[in-house]
């Protein structure tokens, strides 16, 4: 359910005694940013001041820090590690547009608020907020805190229990969160739990996509893409790869409509070093694309009891308007305007011809992005089991050569062309083996069309993240990138499209006396 569905939630939660109160705070505290506002209410000895307490403590980091009641000073600030901490009791406040005086909006812009008796400024606070009311328990035993998510609040409300009950029922409720570095995507992020005993897994975040603008047909870019839009599409092929025996995450729990997993942790050792790939983990990777590519595989696979996953395929549309996103954005990037109306007939037209064969061929579950970012090296275990996997939830079925390209052609770290010859020719041989059948200068074909076409589509995925998502630190990788499509358009397969390339992006193909650009 997307914020813009739901205007409020609820949560009630029973809190036993007094320490219990405080340890509620204290996990609260984790949920809560720069800009959050928090109301707090309830009678005489319900607990405000223990609750208030405890949370002031846990956003500051600071357990024996003295908070006073500010019924008379108003409101108290404090430091905190990430932001302020604006603790404010309007108990005294006459209307709403007091809060004018107070300099209310100044200092809570970028704080995180706590406000007790809010219902004094009349309205006037920011409707998307956390409300919390506490009441005595039955008999008087215990307190019972309502929790009630307003406008953008409700969403997040909503993922905060589920969250809480996911690790309870796991039994990790106690463990230590760290949050850990994004990737591209703008939706999908993880973090690190770290029990007291030092074992760990990851919670993976990743709620329902959010229907974009129609840019097709009334189809948004991410539904024609085939990019997943639920969690389920993980969860299916997470479990589609573990039966075939291969290292996905095991899955501890999960929640499937707000999209959260609780996950194995593989690890973080990479399958590259400082100097780049490691010759012998980027072999036992191509080897389990052989297996893959020579088992026949499901096309649905089970999410839970009574759904289903269809695996999508990499249709014509989908791969036309990944490359589309070289003209829409690294075009613009590059010479400083968009294509012509014909240049860009041109273009689709040639790419429709060139994946032609393609779509004739035989097709497989594509990973699409397998490479080394996603791909963790498991010492412990042996043969394939070793190559950890993750981020696999686009998965498509598609043409095989496209994940042998993701792999050798990786747009985050240079794969020396040598290596590429060598592990393409180990991925042919175990083919062969596998398959007599299997024709070596076919699937060379496939490998140079499909290679091209992933090199096309990430030179506008980078640009995009730059000018879209302000992430510009994917722009050093564009070097990389341009070089590799240059070598694959020397393939005589795409001799027609290198024209165009030449032609419209003359900085990519290099005159036949100068040296190619450096990876």
């Amino acid at each position: 359910m997307s914020e813009q569905d739901v205007s409020q939630a609820a949560w009630i939660v029973t809190l036993s005694d007094h320490e219990a109160t405080e340890d509620f705070a204290r996990k609260l505290a984790e949920e809560l940013k720069p800009g959050d506002l928090v109301t707090l209410s309830g009678g005489l000895g319900a607990g405000k001041t223990t609750f208030a307490r405890a949370l002031v403590r846990a956003l500051t980091s600071e357990p024996e820090l003295e908070v006073p009641s500010p019924t008379f000073t108003l409101m108290q600030v404090y430091d905190g590690p990430l932001c302020p901490i604006v603790h404010a009791d309007f108990y005294r406040l006459s209307g709403g547009y007091e809060l004018v005086e107070l300099g209310w909006e100044e200092v809570t812009e970028n704080a995180v608020s706590l406000v007790e008796w809010p219902e004094r400024a009349e309205g006037a606070l920011n409707p998307d907020h956390l409300d919390i009311r506490l009441d005595f328990g039955p008999g008087g035993q215990g307190r019972i805190a309502m929790l009630t998510g307003t406008g953008t609040f409700a969403s997040r409300l909503q993922r905060i229990k589920a969250f809480r009950n996911l690790v309870e029922s796991c039994g990790w409720s106690n463990a230590v969160r760290l949050p850990m570095p994004s990737d591209a995507s703008v939706i999908r992020s993880y973090e690190r739990l770290i029990k007291m005993t030092g074992e760990t897994a990851l919670l993976m975040i990743s709620p329902p996509r959010p229907a974009g603008p129609p840019v097709r047909r009334g189809k948004p870019y991410t539904t024609i893409a085939k990019l997943a839009e639920t969690v389920h599409a993980f969860v299916a092929m997470d479990k589609g790869l573990r039966a075939l025996g291969l290292s996905a995450p095991y899955i501890y729990g999960e929640d499937l409509d707000t999209g959260l997993l609780l996950i194995e942790d593989l690890g973080v050792d990479p399958v590259t070093d400082e100097s780049g790939p490691i010759p012998e983990r980027y072999a036992e990777a191509t080897r389990l694309l052989v297996k893959l590519h020579t088992t026949e595989l499901p096309q649905v696979l089970p999410v839970t009891e009574g759904i289903e996953h269809a695996i999508p395929r990499y249709d014509l549309e989908a791969l036309l308007i990944e490359v589309e996103l070289l003209a829409d954005w690294y075009v613009p990037h590059i010479i400083g305007t968009q294509l012509s109306g014909s240049a860009r007939a041109e273009f689709l037209n040639l790419w429709t011809e060139a994946l032609g064969e393609i779509l004739a061929g035989p097709t497989t579950w594509t990973l699409r992005d397998y490479h080394s970012p996603n791909l963790i090296w498991m010492s412990q275990r042996e043969g394939l089991q070793r190559v950890g996997l993750i981020d696999f939830q686009d998965a498509v079925l598609g043409p095989p050569a496209y994940d042998v390209a993701s792999l050798l052609q990786d747009a985050r770290v240079t794969v020396p062309a040598d290596l590429e010859l060598k592990l393409i020719g180990l991925y042919a041989r175990e083919r062969k083996s596998a398959d007599p059948a299997f024709d070596v200068s076919t699937f060379a074909r496939a490998y140079a069309i499909m290679a091209a076409q992933r090199a096309t589509k990430i030179l506008g995925i980078f640009a995009r993240l730059d000018r879209r998502d302000r992430k510009p630190h994917y722009l050093r990788h564009l070097p990389r990138v341009e070089t590799y499509l240059t070598r694959n358009l020397a393939h005589p397969a795409l001799a027609k499209l290198k024209v165009w390339y030449e032609s419209y992006l003359p900085r990519l193909i290099p005159l036949e006396d100068e040296t190619p650009p450096s990876a």
